[in-house]
């Protein structure tokens, strides 16, 4: 059976507040269909290990709506959000200045991407390809993510917390092999 991977369940501080940046940033539809946020009292203190990856003109329209500049790199610079959650932006003329930004992948940090890349692959119908370094940890038309690119970043540091961002699956909550929990039902949607 396969499964079909659902929104993105953010543990949030301040779930409005997440809501509105992220709805402000990706259009109403998106941050609905990819995005839930749900109640949690502990802050941030740790490099997330799932993160998105934006399409955008510019940056400024997201530093506008509070996001800030972690680090710059050739390509791509890493900001984060309004309670200090990674993730990536790639410069795209040609994408829409309206709404800012547009998902186009969800990373998974891993000390062996290909084999995690390789199970997902099996679990939700998807194909892997070759990431950049050529190595297979890319997925390609995951069931209900068929829109996003699944990809698995090679890490060395050692996870220390659980993640703050969870994929949802349409049946049966878990943890898969690297030890990273998933939703088996959506959470209710908080729209803020």
């Amino acid at each position: 059976m396969t499964l079909r991977l659902g929104p993105l369940v953010v543990d949030s501080v301040n779930p409005g507040a997440m809501a509105r940046f992220w709805t402000a940033a990706l259009g109403v539809g998106a941050a609905r269909q990819l995005l839930t946020f749900r109640p949690e009292s502990r802050p941030k203190t740790v490099k997330n290990r799932v993160h998105l990856d934006l399409y955008v003109r510019d940056t400024a329209p997201l530093l506008e709506l509070g996001a800030r500049i972690l680090s710059e790199h050739s390509g791509w610079v890493t900001l984060a959000d309004v309670e200090g959650n990674e993730f990536c932006a790639f410069p795209n003329p040609a994408a829409a200045p309206d709404p800012p930004a547009e998902a186009f992948a969800v990373c998974t940090d891993s000390a062996r991407p290909e084999e995690l890349a390789a199970w997902w692959a099996r679990q939700v119908g998807a194909d892997v390809r070759n990431g950049p370094d050529g190595t297979p940890r890319w997925l390609y038309g995951a069931a209900g993510w068929e829109q996003l690119i699944w990809k698995f970043v090679r890490v060395e540091d050692e996870r220390v917390a659980p993640n703050r961002w969870q994929w949802t699956v349409d049946s049966g909550a878990g943890v898969d092999p690297q030890r990273n929990e998933f939703s088996g039902v959506p959470p209710a949607r908080r729209t803020g």
